[in-house]
């Protein structure tokens, strides 16, 4: 472990008013936990006080930090108000997420305390991003990640660390290693004693140090800042301590060694630190007294505060959904009245593929915002992705702005993710669908949520693209999947799926420049279809939804590939009499119900189609909106066609069944036009 080098005596004792004013803010949770005052899932972090506090003191206010569900030391030396503090645990409108984080999800933008996150080694990914934007912007911000000793075992942890050494961020991460990975010891999980060791895998400055020591914490973190500071790269600093409880409050210590539970508490890190002071001359047992009895009376005065403090109004349950709430589907589904989808008819005879069309947005917006730029695995050149959709951006905009990544979704996302909350305007791309599962943690858990649970403090303003392969051969189960039903369940997510080339430019464009986080699909099966698309910036808004045939018997929902499907089911009925209306929803999320509600009112009848799996699609939601709103008006029940509950073959017949097609859709039209 390394050794420390002196500091003057104000700073020794300003690392000790941070130790303290740590250590009594965790005791005053951990009363008012007992004596039932308060109710949450609350991790303490006694034994972790001088990893926080020599760290803060190496910091500027202006730089980041983000950290994980054992963070309240973390946030409160980074200096975030106590009353601001024990508000949000105490779940108050005046604390710094307006109570919608509570302890696992602590943050405060102001201070630089960007990320507590609940998901074990999360927070690794989206610190790159932080770091990231500023790297871009030419600042010398830093960003110091926390986490725990578990996290090393996860996967997030070795992307991560890949991807922050090979384009040098400027981040330090720092394994507060107290031991035990929740419940477990450290000899049950790794045979690695010295974790500092797997930085040398990614060539990454690393450094084992006393996490009880505040001052060595502080030297070695002083170095590390230095480092990234100057375009060096990233350091991996582990912090050595030991837990001086259970995992979280409430339970018991069965699972800790008790001998060495016992030595930790005898040199318990304030303590120890407290007479290092007065032996060495720097402090006396009084003038010390006199901080803690002060500090002591803050966090008792912040404590009570927070009790009085107002809960969150009901109205809150819905703010911060998105930037604009209007836009959430319980409110637009309850309140949507019956309005005509605008039919978009692209003014053009300029013809270019869907692919071409998305390529050209990402060029507009390049070129027209300094904070776009573009991530993914192959996008620069001469690869131009994997189906060429980026190729020439990086030659013209330069590989910092069009960014090839390693084959690390979760590191893709993660940065995305962080970069936003600093204020870019990432495009990430996921090369197939189905590999969204690989990342659905950092979309799901962080993207979709992180504006509500910061009570709207952080915007998550990135796109996310991704192909869809399904229906064009040779692709088989894993790589043809359509998810937006998924997508769809996790607030905070808009959802957008063209099927022209003009709409995947202009609602490309849109989604860059929206507020809150879009996944944007592509269709494969639609990628290489000509069509007219204008010239220049143009933006299609999100959740409006186009005619693409009007029609008076029948009504066509659908979206993405399959709209051709519909087209041409609707031509085969018009032989046959049947006058079926074509309503091209464009995007998801948001839903435009006021123009499902206005076409299906007008025909009496409805068929949903989507390439998705029929049984558990988003095909079933827009049916039981028909049914609740124009319930008694509809000529026949509405009918949904999907694709078949099996995993997409690979086989072109059985890939024929599986798919939904036209004749499909005429049947279903045919079957209900009988009733």
């Amino acid at each position: 472990m390394t050794t420390a080098t002196a500091l003057t005596n104000e700073a020794m004792l300003a690392l000790y008013r941070t130790m303290v004013r740590i250590n009594e803010s965790d005791k005053a949770v951990t009363r008012g936990l007992s004596a039932g005052e308060i109710m949450f899932q609350y991790y303490p972090v006694g034994g972790q006080e001088a990893i926080s506090a020599g760290i803060s003191a190496a910091l500027r206010p202006d730089d980041f930090v983000a950290t994980t569900y054992r963070g309240i030391h973390d946030i409160v030396a980074k200096g975030t108000p106590l009353d601001a503090i024990f508000a949000e645990l105490y779940g108050k409108m005046s604390g710094t997420c307006k109570g919608k984080g509570g302890p696992m999800h602590l943050s405060d933008p102001t201070s630089g305390l960007m990320l507590t996150t609940g998901i074990v080694g999360a927070g690794l990914p989206i610190a790159n991003g932080l770091a990231l934007a500023e790297q871009l912007r030419g600042t010398d911000r830093v960003c110091i990640c926390n986490f725990g000793d578990g996290a090393t075992s996860i996967g997030a942890f070795h992307e991560a660390l890949n991807l922050a050494a090979v384009w040098k961020l400027p981040v330090i991460f720092v394994c507060q290693n107290n031991q035990y990975a929740e419940y477990t010891a450290l000899d049950e999980y790794t045979l690695t004693k010295d974790f500092s060791k797997r930085a040398a895998a990614y060539e990454m400055a690393g450094v084992r140090v006393d996490g009880t020591d505040p001052v060595a914490v502080h030297e070695v973190a002083k170095s590390a800042v230095a480092r990234a500071r100057s375009g060096q790269g990233p350091t991996l600093i582990e912090a050595v301590c030991h837990r001086l409880q259970g995992h979280s409050f409430g339970s018991d210590e069965g699972h800790m060694d008790a001998a060495a539970l016992a030595t930790a508490k005898a040199v318990a890190p304030v303590a120890r630190f407290r007479q290092r002071l007065i032996d060495d001359g720097i402090a006396t047992d009084s003038s010390l007294k006199e901080i803690e009895t002060a500090t002591r009376h803050e966090v008792d005065a912040a404590s009570e505060y927070a009790r009085k403090a107002p809960a969150p109004a009901d109205s809150e349950l819905y703010t911060d959904v998105f930037a604009d709430q209007t836009l959430i589907p319980d409110h637009v589904i309850a309140t949507a009245q019956p309005k005509a989808a605008v039919q978009y008819q692209p003014k053009s005879d300029r013809m270019m593929t869907f692919g071409q069309a998305v390529n050209e947005a990402l060029a507009i917006a390049l070129e027209s915002d300094k904070d776009v730029f573009l991530l993914g695995e192959d996008i620069a050149d001469p690869a131009g992705g994997v189906v060429k959709t980026t190729y020439g951006l990086s030659t013209t905009f330069g590989r910092d702005r069009v960014r090839p990544t390693p084959i690390a979704e979760q590191a893709i996302v993660g940065a995305a993710i962080g970069a936003a909350m600093a204020g870019m305007k990432p495009v990430a791309e996921i090369m197939i669908n189905d590999f969204l599962m690989v990342c659905m943690d950092q979309v799901g858990n962080h993207a979709a949520k992180l504006r509500y649970m910061s009570g709207g403090k952080t915007s998550v303003p990135l796109v996310i693209r991704t192909l869809t392969a399904g229906f064009v051969g040779s692709f088989g189960a894993q790589h043809s999947q359509s998810l937006e039903a998924w997508l769809a369940h996790m607030p905070g997510i808009k959802v957008v799926y063209p099927s022209t080339p003009a709409e995947a430019k202009g609602l490309l464009l849109s989604a860059i420049h929206d507020p809150d986080p879009v996944v944007f699909f592509e269709s494969m099966r639609a990628y290489f279809a000509p069509g007219p698309v204008p010239e220049g910036d143009y933006r299609i808004p999100l959740g409006q939804a186009d005619i693409k045939r009007h029609g008076k018997d029948v009504t066509i929902i659908t979206y993405g590939w399959t709209v051709g499907e519909a087209l041409a089911a609707a031509e085969t009925l018009s032989k046959e009499g049947v006058d079926a209306e074509v309503l091209d929803l464009r995007t998801v999320v948001p839903l435009d119900v006021s123009a499902i509600l206005e076409s299906v009112g007008r025909t009496k009848r409805a068929i949903v189609l989507h390439a998705a799996t029929e049984f558990g699609g988003f095909g079933g939601e827009i049916a039981s909106i028909i049914h609740t709103r124009l319930h008694g008006q509809l000529a026949a029940p509405v009918a949904r066609v999907g694709a078949r509950y099996t995993p997409v073959p690979f086989t072109a017949g059985l890939e024929n069944l599986h798919f939904p097609q036209a004749g499909r859709v005429v049947d279903a039209a045919r079957a209900m036009l009988k009733r």
